[in-house]
């Protein structure tokens, strides 16, 4: 059993050393809480529970603290991707609710399994989520300064159940500012995918993601019969042809953690039961 987190990259935001060490324990104690949550459930669930933590942390751009678009309104973006069944359900710009990473989940058994806008906020209503405002003080008075820091940030969860089953969860607040509308990769194949070989979640420009197609590209790749740094590697020479902004997380099936980014420095924490490995 293997948990691999992400939240998002150290630069989109102050980069004292109180920050730092924030996340670090943060990102710690959240990887340690799925882990044992991995122990009596499956690789499926246990990602929408860890990225519902990390929704729930201020420190990251999802959930509570998620950017606020040009017109002012917050509007969020998740998927969910089970690898056993290769079925991926999930929301984009949604509003108005505390864990989109659990209306993705919801979506799962339906026929219709990606919903956007409205549409998911009716849906999510619908299954009994409640009405729940996700702004903070200090993302609103960032959207009054008109700051933008950096647009990076993105949480998520890949997850190796006892069962050898693979899971992967996504979870972003947008880049902050975007024009309305805007579609991230959090809730496409491009920033969230899993098979029964590979799963891998990113995060980064959305973009950029999306053009490289890069969780897809690293799954099929060690599907393919690459290794997991083989397959990195090649995505990411390919992502740096185009000067894309990037970072990812994945597990294989044999139970091999690995990460990479384009840049410095995406957070992340991984835990397997004994041993932590945690961005510095």
């Amino acid at each position: 059993m293997k948990i691999i987190i992400h939240g998002g990259f150290f630069s989109e935001s102050d980069q004292s050393h109180e920050v730092k060490t924030a996340k670090q324990n943060s990102l710690k104690e959240i990887a340690e809480k799925a882990f044992n949550y991995l122990q009596t459930h499956s690789a499926f669930d246990t990602v929408a529970y860890a990225v519902s933590l990390l929704e729930d942390d201020p420190l990251y751009n999802a959930g509570i603290g998620s950017q606020i678009q040009s017109d002012g309104v917050i509007r969020m973006s998740a998927a969910i991707m089970n690898g056993e069944t290769q079925k991926l359900s999930g929301v984009i710009n949604i509003e108005d609710v505390k864990n989109p990473i659990f209306v993705a989940k919801e979506l799962i058994a339906e026929d219709d399994r990606v919903l956007g806008g409205q549409g998911a906020k009716n849906y999510a209503s619908k299954h009994g989520f409640g009405n729940f405002s996700t702004e903070l003080p200090q993302r609103r008075k960032e959207y009054e300064a008109k700051l933008n820091n950096g647009g990076k940030g993105t949480v998520g969860c890949v997850a190796l159940d006892k069962d050898g089953k693979l899971a992967v969860a996504t979870s972003t607040g947008g880049k902050g500012f975007e024009i309305p509308g805007r579609i991230s990769d959090s809730a496409t194949v491009a920033g969230n995918y899993a098979n029964e070989v590979c799963a891998v979640s990113c995060t980064g420009v959305g973009e950029d993601i999306v053009s490289n197609a890069t969780a897809a590209k690293i799954v099929t790749r060690v599907t393919d019969g690459m290794s997991l740094e083989q397959a990195f590697n090649k995505t990411f020479d390919e992502l740096k042809a185009i000067d894309g902004f990037a970072g990812a997380i994945a597990i294989d099936k044999n139970g091999n953690i690995f990460h990479q980014d384009s840049y410095p420095t995406m957070v992340f924490a991984s835990f397997d039961g004994k041993k932590f490995q945690a961005f510095s």
